[in-house]
């Protein structure tokens, strides 16, 4: 018997216990999972739960707040568990949420004791032992101080968490530096970095100052508007394809990753061929006769 191939929710626990930093990067849709996947990151930080039909990693949701009070977090949970996602973060912004890095916005945050509760709750909520819950705190974001970021990281920490991500919107590392320095590495709650602000700290000064997981959120999505906007300027101006063939990916490169080979190689295998050529033959009265065969076959070569 093959040996059973482990959950994504186990697997992203394995990765929580390795040596080594654990690379997650944001896609925003199934096709950006599939590339990220295939370029060798760890896990998927994501938005959507589909997502996880692309892939084999782990997919991590973002689920803001959890959409509303404990009780909505327990429903969030059971509802990305389902698809087969591999864990949550759940923030401590209120509800609406509110983007981190608006300015001009006026942030009112959970209190501690409340999103500690609300993160027992996602955890109870799970049917899989290995279901991941990271809980997150915008502290920070909300110009509090760091005491008040470390208490309740812990405090999240201490009601189940398995691991806490700290976020920052500063351009310098130092305040999360000063946060790491405190936290105790013996704990099995691991720290979550997002490098979005302080962007020249590279994922090894992240792990060695004690930070487990670094998740590259939105530079995936960034760099695609970048790519749709040079590509549509050019095709605007050009009026041709073959204007933008040269800096584009191919037709084949898209069909390789949404697997239309896989699916031909399903459809020779178990669909039966047809009697005859596909022509299509009509009458004097203009009605058309359906071609020969099996009518499933749908993939053809190019």
């Amino acid at each position: 018997m093959a040996p059973k191939t482990p959950t994504r929710a186990a697997q992203l626990r394995q990765l929580l216990t390795r040596p080594g930093p654990v690379l997650m990067i944001g896609a925003h849709d199934a096709l950006s999972a599939r590339i990220a996947e295939r370029t060798g990151f760890d896990a998927i930080w994501a938005s959507a739960q589909r997502m996880a039909e692309a892939v084999t990693c782990p997919v991590v949701a973002d689920c803001a707040n959890g959409f509303g009070n404990a009780i909505n977090a327990m429903r969030t949970v059971t509802q990305c568990e389902r698809p087969g996602l591999a864990g949550v973060c759940i923030e401590d912004n209120i509800f609406p949420k509110r983007y981190s890095f608006y300015e001009g916005v006026q942030r009112e945050l959970t209190a501690p004791h409340e999103h500690a509760l609300k993160i027992q709750a996602a955890e109870e909520a799970r049917t899989d032992p290995d279901f991941v819950v990271i809980a997150r705190t915008e502290a920070f974001i909300a110009g509090r101080t760091k005491r008040e970021a470390l208490e309740r990281a812990r405090a999240y920490a201490d009601a189940g968490a398995e691991a806490v991500l700290v976020h920052s919107k500063s351009d310098s590392f130092e305040e999360l530096r000063e946060i790491a320095a405190a936290w105790d590495r013996s704990s099995s709650c691991v720290l979550v970095a997002v490098p979005t602000t302080y962007e020249g700290i590279s994922a090894s000064v992240l792990f060695d100052t004690g930070f487990k997981v670094v998740i590259f959120a939105n530079q995936a999505l960034r760099a695609a508007v970048r790519a749709m906007q040079d590509a549509m300027v050019v095709l605007r101006r050009e009026v041709r394809p073959a204007a933008v063939r040269d800096s584009i990916a191919s037709l084949s490169e898209i069909y390789g990753l949404v697997g239309v080979n896989e699916l031909r190689e399903s459809e020779e295998r178990f669909l039966p061929r047809p009697a005859s050529s596909p022509v299509t033959n009509c009458d004097e009265n203009n009605h058309h006769e359906e071609p020969a065969g099996d009518k499933r076959q749908v993939i053809l070569k190019l």
